[in-house]
């Protein structure tokens, strides 16, 4: 009854941007996991007014409230697990401040990371982190998750390029955190708490991002291996010599075999590995850069071909190959476990025998894709989801995967966040007392546990 007398202010203040109809809330019910869970209302703020609003009665009636943007993460961390209010900022999509002196922008959360990038081209600027997820993933969602990217080997991942936020907490309550200052160190470090706490502390609704300027030129290369193991050794060797490309994207034998057959862009298929590398700057750095990995590649073992992009058009086909692997899995399965695994550089050759191995003693294709250049590997388990017996193979090798990984000091997960997929493994990585210490800073920030809950397992 409460919770009814809730909605039906809620739809009193925001009329037709308020849904309580089954076609309303269906549209807000799903990410990318592919998992449903159908919230009881949604809510579409313009302001953060209006947001604090929303936070204020949810807060008095205790009702479960979980920030969403377009619904493109893989860890189900914007699900309404518990129901409750869908706060969709979708249309808090502003570009509030461009402060091209300073190199930084104001923005609301909803901002599409493309739609910014296209904003700044004009200036010869750019927001660094570029997520797969770029053309249709807010800003919010990329700092609540930490999201990463093929650059992200040069430039970092989201947390690097954020100086301050304006946040919503669940009493209602509108703080502002950070400033444009370039040293600022009074106080605790709120900004960072909430750059990939999913959603569970505050709702962003405003950041002010730094910006970098476009580099001059780029180039791209693909390098051809005949044994991947070798190829994940050349991630190393590039790094220790002290070359940072841009990115450094790794394919394997199954995701070229996939691509190749769906789309025939000329990927070698006797390859065993490809190696998809860019490198920006200068033209004097991006020439000895070049030249450099040439170099590497004459005295390395498996190296079956390399090639430079003679022009535009031929580098876009390379990344097309890349961008086109997520799709194409659906033809060697129509399900897949998509872990975001990351090890150190040194440790990738290793981590990658291992999962090969997996794959054998669990008789399931593994294919493994991703940002070797950063250790950040994208472990797709293929299984076919109306065979039980397949299903179950496909969970205990995820479980062997995570264990591996985190014998070789790496985490379970780059940049796609814990949400609900990866809860259950989270305590094996930071341990009873990082979770214990978890659970205290939410109480501190959430004492009735409205924000998100049930992620994270907190």
């Amino acid at each position: 009854m409460l919770k009814k007398r809730a909605y039906e202010k809620l739809k009193r203040i925001f009329k037709d941007r308020c849904f309580l109809d089954k076609l309303g809330r269906v549209q807000y019910s799903y990410d990318a996991t592919q998992k449903m869970y159908l919230p009881d209302i949604v809510v579409l703020p313009t302001t953060t007014e209006e947001v604090s609003k929303i936070m204020k009665i949810a807060h008095r009636y205790e009702i479960p409230v979980v920030p969403k943007g377009w619904g493109s993460g893989f860890t189900g961390g914007a699900l309404n697990i518990d129901g409750g209010i869908a706060l969709s900022l979708e249309k808090m999509d502003k570009i509030v401040e461009f402060d091209e002196d300073n190199l930084m922008v104001w923005v609301e959360a909803g901002v599409v990371n493309y739609d910014l990038q296209e904003f700044l081209k004009p200036y010869d600027l750019m927001f660094p982190p570029d997520p797969s997820s770029w053309k249709f993933s807010t800003i919010g969602g990329n700092i609540a998750e930490n999201a990463g990217g093929p650059r992200a080997v040069k430039y970092g991942v989201t947390k690097d390029w954020i100086k301050a936020l304006e946040i919503v907490l669940p009493n209602g309550t509108v703080l502002n955190v950070g400033s444009k200052n370039i040293k600022d160190v009074a106080g605790y470090d709120i900004v960072d708490l909430m750059i990939g706490s999913e959603g569970t502390l505050a709702v962003i609704t405003k950041a002010l991002l730094r910006l970098y300027p476009l580099p001059e030129h780029k180039r791209t290369m693909e390098i051809v291996f005949d044994d991947m193991e070798f190829a994940a050794k050349m991630v190393s060797n590039i790094i220790k010599n002290k070359i940072i490309p841009t990115s450094i994207e790794f394919v394997d034998k199954d995701a070229i075999l996939a691509v190749e057959d769906a789309l025939k862009v000329g990927l070698c298929k006797d390859a065993d590995a490809i190696l998809m590398i860019e490198i920006d700057g200068s033209l004097c750095e991006v020439e000895e850069g070049v030249k450099k990995i040439e170099d590497i590649c004459k005295n390395s073992q498996g190296v079956m071909s390399y090639r430079v992009a003679k022009d535009e058009k031929e580098a876009d086909e390379i990344w097309l190959a890349r961008r086109s692997i997520s799709p194409t899995l659906k033809r060697i399965a129509d399900g897949k476990l998509n872990e975001d695994i990351v090890v150190p550089i040194t440790k990738l050759a290793q981590m990658i025998k291992k999962t090969q191995e997996i794959a054998k003693k669990y008789d399931l294709p593994i294919v493994s894709f991703g940002h070797a250049g950063d250790g950040n590997i994208h472990t797709n388990i293929m299984y076919h989801t109306n065979d039980k017996d397949e299903t179950k193979r496909a969970y205990k090798a995820m479980d062997e995967v995570f264990d591996v990984c985190l014998s070789l000091g790496g985490s379970i997960t780059g940049e796609h966040g814990v949400g609900i997929t990866k809860q259950d493994y989270l305590e094996k990585q930071v341990g009873s007392d990082a979770i214990n210490l978890y659970r205290a800073i939410k109480k501190a920030f959430d004492p009735k546990n409205i924000l998100n809950p049930g992620k994270m397992r907190l």
